[in-house]
């Protein structure tokens, strides 16, 4: 192996313990596996607040102008009180308690509805609707969801709309084999971000399960 091979490998090594270091750190929903037969999983998630907004554009479009706007509220575009200036574990910026910036999360879900795509990010597990801060944005919404089950299959590298799409089909497919009932419209959710190297990356595609 001559020493730029060995440089190159170096370098992809030093990277990839990078990004999942970084990833391992980033807070995920809490959920439990009911039943798994790779690529699918039905999962059982844990109450979650969802911070959301609604936009238009196609799926890379949509994507990039959610990201920065609930990227905005969590990393101070947001109005919090003393009490929780004093009390959270948040960073506060500035000299008065007037933002807070909040931990970010993975994934980054993407879902369509009527033609406008609703980007969510999940806030951490440590924040309850009364203790996290308004956003000053009013695109941006809080909003709490109860405990679901749901129906996933995960795959690496780049997304477009057509992978999407196909892997969606693909999880429908595997949810009529189980007798599986969806109760919402397909989730498209990401959880890395855009320099993750592409077999490095983990996506998956997400469908809520009536019980």
């Amino acid at each position: 192996m001559c020493l730029q091979q060995l440089l190159i490998r170096i370098i992809l090594a030093v990277i990839a313990l990078t990004f999942t270091g970084a990833v391992m750190a980033t807070e995920e929903p809490q959920f439990s596996i009911l039943e798994k037969t790779p690529p699918f999983e039905l999962r059982f998630y844990a109450p979650m607040i969802l911070a959301e907004v609604k936009v238009e554009g196609n799926l890379d479009e949509a994507s990039s102008q959610g990201f920065r706007l609930i990227a905005a509220y969590i990393f101070g575009q947001n109005q919090v009180s003393e009490k929780i200036a004093m009390t959270s574990p948040v960073v506060i910026e500035g000299q008065a308690p007037k933002s807070a910036k909040i931990a970010m999360t993975s994934p980054v879900t993407i879902e369509s509805n009527a033609g406008q795509w609703i980007i969510s990010f999940v806030m951490p597990s440590e924040y309850t609707m009364e203790s996290l801060p308004k956003p000053l944005n009013p695109k941006v919404q809080l909003r709490q969801i109860p405990a679901v089950k749901r129906a996933v299959i995960g795959f690496t590298g780049f997304y477009n709309e057509n992978k999407v799409s196909e892997r969606t089909l693909e999880l429908e497919e595997w949810m009529k084999a189980k007798n599986l009932q969806a109760a919402s419209a397909p989730k498209f959710a990401r959880y890395n971000p855009p320099w993750t190297l592409p077999f490095m990356r983990r996506n998956e595609i997400m469908i809520d399960i009536r019980d």
